[in-house]
């Protein structure tokens, strides 16, 4: 049976899209190391991230953009992205393994919903890696376009360097103008 792991990264910041990936792994070709994205270091991601579309049987990236996150909240996008990713499978899997506890809607083969998944099965591991990795490097290039918020560093998540860089610059388009800190500001601006 082919089992899709899919996984997304990017909930949290207040800027850019939602990155999803889906994998199905080749259980002749293993990849060691595999674990939570979140778990492992940035040196040890990139080296996974270029061994995972070398060895998978099949592996997708996909996102939800800013816009959409604000039309249609995180979480809907979240799932939006994962589906996306799943469909864009060059192999369509029989099972999908999805990290949280919501599965997109949609999809034409069953789904199963793991809390914490992306630490027990190395299909979401995959997929977590991937998603995580591709959203990094988005910051990184977001980070070029617009140095003064420094995404580079702390890749659009709330900090206090964020908020600052926020209140002297304003927003930008890629801003989520739904979550309340971006809102907050924009709020603040227009009554200027």
């Amino acid at each position: 049976m082919q089992i899709a792991g899919a996984d997304e990264a990017g909930r949290g910041p207040l800027v850019g899209s939602v990155v999803a990936a889906a994998v199905i792994l080749d259980p002749n070709n293993p990849i060691q190391g595999l674990n939570d994205s979140k778990k492992l270091t940035e040196k040890k991601r990139e080296k996974l991230f270029v061994e995972i579309q070398e060895k998978a049987l099949a592996w997708a990236i996909a996102e939800a953009s800013a816009a959409e996150i604000d039309e249609i909240n995180i979480l809907q996008a979240s799932l939006l992205a994962m589906r996306r990713a799943v469909e864009q499978l060059a192999i369509q899997p029989e099972h999908v393994l999805v990290d949280g506890n919501k599965i997109p809607q949609g999809l034409s083969m069953s789904c199963e919903a793991i809390v914490g998944g992306d630490a027990l099965h190395a299909e979401i591991s995959a997929a977590s890696i991937l998603a995580k990795v591709t959203r990094d490097h988005q910051m990184i290039e977001m980070d070029r376009k617009y140095p003064q918020f420094g995404f580079a560093k702390h890749k659009g998540y709330p900090t206090k360097a964020h908020f600052e860089a926020i209140a002297e610059h304003g927003v930008i388009d890629e801003h989520r103008r739904s979550f309340g800190p971006v809102k907050k500001v924009i709020e603040v601006l227009e009554q200027k």
